[in-house]
This record gives C-alpha cells, structure tokens and sequence, in this order.
C-alpha cells in the first residue's frame, strides 16, 4: 500500500482492495473516498467491497468517481466536501493516486497559496506545477 501524505489529516493513494483495510485502521484512516470509477476495476475491488470491508471497522467510505472529464470546479467542491473538508483522516484513491490528488489541489486553491499547494503535491509525488495558472486563477465554485 503506497499512502501519500498531502496534508496533515489527507493521504491519497492508488487503488486499495479490502485486505488493506486493517492496515488503514492502523495508520489512522477513519475516512475512506473512492475517486475510481467501478468501471476501471475488477468486482473483487469495485467501491461497494471496499465500502463493505471498511465500515466493518468503523472507517467510514465516500465514493465520488472522478475521470479527468469530470473535474470541474462543482465536482472539486463535493470532493473536498467528501474528504478534505472533514474532520476525519482522509485516505483518497484511484487508480495511481493522481485524480485524488488533483482534485485535493484544486480545492484548496483560494484556500492555500499556490506554492503551498504544489509543495505539498511535489511531496507526495505529483508534480503539478503545470497547474500553477489554473490555481493562479482559484479554481473554486463559481469561478
């Protein structure tokens, strides 16, 4: 499992399966938010089996499938409200972490300095400096 730290209570990561789940718990997880369409996966690990696995421990599971036609600024809000926006500890996934990790970028825009946000992201392993006039312009609701 590859949890990728972008803030102090957000990780994002690439696709999880249920045998992931206690390691989650361990690692502090109560929030888990499935950004990976169940088109993109096996049954053995479409939302509802993770979604099953890890309210059996008390996690509790969002599921916004994102595709990269799909981000815009509405979606991004319902995604930060899903996750970051929580008091939860976040884990959000797809299928190699990036779409969760965007989608983490572009809703902090107006929240968080740019710099801020591409240090945090080049941290985790995503390079997103591209993005910079995108955020420039803080890609929120409305905008």
């Amino acid at each position: 499992m590859d949890l990728r730290q972008v803030a102090p209570r957000y990780f994002v990561s690439p696709q999880i399966g249920p045998e992931d789940i206690p390691d989650l718990v361990s690692a502090g997880i109560t929030r888990i938010l499935c950004n990976r369409p169940d088109d993109e996966v096996p049954p053995s690990h479409c939302a509802e089996v993770i979604r099953a696995a890890a309210e059996t421990t008390g996690i509790t599971f969002a599921q916004q499938p994102l595709t990269m036609q799909r981000i815009v600024p509405e979606v991004v809000a319902a995604n930060r409200a899903l996750g970051a926006d929580t008091e939860d500890v976040t884990l959000a996934y797809c299928t190699s972490g990036t779409r969760s990790c965007l989608a983490w970028a572009l809703g902090q825009a107006g929240r968080m300095t740019v710099q801020d946000i591409l240090d945090a992201t080049r941290a985790a392993g995503y390079q997103f400096e591209h993005l910079k006039p995108m955020l420039d312009h803080r890609f929120t609701e409305g905008s």
